[in-house]
């Protein structure tokens, strides 16, 4: 019971739900709550199939479909997450309007990079070669429901405190941006560690 709790603690982490409604305030700010509701259960729904995918096949989709190490895809992700990092640094939350394009397909704009990212991705198949491939789908698909619950708590949330707190709300989106930069930025150097970690020790 433990690992499964430090399991979903690790996935948990980084679908911090208090950082990615950050991530989505264009969205949440264009959307009724319906509208915001279903494009946020298509997109978990992407996201939970990916997760389990790579939960149960894990390292295999890098070494026998795509010929490399899973440390190399570690060190890869830990590059980009950096760079998103760094975006949030300088930019503020208005880095995730280029990380998100201007794609019409909303679901698939939230589903990445906002829930499939680097890190989750890695988390995924960290879980899967702890757990039976049963469990490890259990333990993803109910943090990225836990997460997707309190989002959508998140913009009920946002839609009511904004017409009369405007400020307060710019101010925790700021705030809490800078934060998700230095989460980020660490997480990123810990894959870049890790990855490299994991080759050394091939040799």
């Amino acid at each position: 019971m433990i690992e499964i709790l430090k399991s979903a603690a690790l996935i948990l982490v980084l679908l911090n739900p208090f950082f990615l409604i950050v991530y989505l305030t264009g969205i949440v700010e264009k959307l009724n709550q319906k509208e915001f509701n279903q494009v946020l259960l298509r997109a978990c729904i992407i996201a939970g199939v990916v997760f389990c995918i790579f939960a149960i096949v894990g390292d295999a989709i890098f070494v026998r479909f795509m010929q490399v190490e899973f440390a190399s895809f570690q060190i890869f992700g830990g590059i980009v997450f950096l760079l998103i990092g760094l975006q949030f640094v300088f930019r503020g939350p208005k880095a995730i309007e280029i990380l998100q394009g201007e794609s019409k397909h909303l679901a698939g704009a939230i589903a990445m990079p906002v829930f499939i990212g680097p890190g989750t991705i890695s988390a995924s198949v960290i879980i899967g070669k702890k757990h039976d491939p049963i469990i490890a789908c259990i333990i993803v698909i109910s943090m990225v429901i836990f997460c997707a619950v309190v989002l959508a708590l998140l913009k009920w949330l946002h839609d009511v405190v904004k017409p009369r707190r405007e400020a307060i709300v710019q101010r925790y989106i700021e705030i809490t941006g800078r934060v998700t930069a230095l989460v980020v930025g660490t997480i990123a150097i810990d894959m870049i560690m890790r990855g490299m970690s994991s080759w050394v020790s091939k040799f």
